[in-house]
């Protein structure tokens, strides 16, 4: 079982995700790269984190992949965040544009996605990645996959 579905079975997905941040419980991915789900509203969601040694890559500057990480978050959880009790999904494509290098003097970053449009079968969303003076450092597109979650 997810961690979701452990803290809101049963819940549409906006109240999964509002049980999950409320708990203090942190899926992996979240202690692995240390960020933070901090904010949830319908088609709109929110990651924070503050990028240090553990995200640098051997050129130094932090991994192309702690943004992709973010931004995939924010994009997911939108769309997450529109689902009623039986949906699941998952990100079929992202594309993501680096746009400022990104360093551990970068301070915290915010991840902030919203969907541009929800179907039955397919979702769009967009993230931005930007510092606490609203400076772009990378921003994303995402096609995700809408089903029907699988019995457990």
């Amino acid at each position: 079982m997810s961690l979701v579905n452990e803290v809101a079975a049963g819940a549409d997905g906006l109240s999964q995700l509002r049980a999950l941040i409320a708990s203090g419980r942190k899926p992996g991915i979240l202690k692995a790269l240390d960020f933070d789900f901090i904010e949830v509203e319908p088609g709109h969601a929110v990651f924070v984190g503050t990028p240090g040694d553990h995200a640098y890559n051997p050129i130094g500057t932090v991994h192309g992949g702690y943004a992709a990480t973010l931004l995939d978050s924010a994009c997911g959880c939108a769309v997450h965040s529109r689902l009623d009790a039986t949906q699941a999904y998952t990100t079929l494509e992202l594309k993501v544009a680096y746009h400022k290098a990104i360093t551990r003097d970068s301070g915290p970053l915010r991840a902030e996605g919203r969907v541009l449009s929800m179907g039955r079968r397919a979702a769009f969303a967009e993230a931005r990645l930007i510092d606490a003076e609203g400076r772009l450092y990378a921003s994303a597109t995402s096609t995700l996959l809408v089903f029907e979650r699988p019995a457990n």
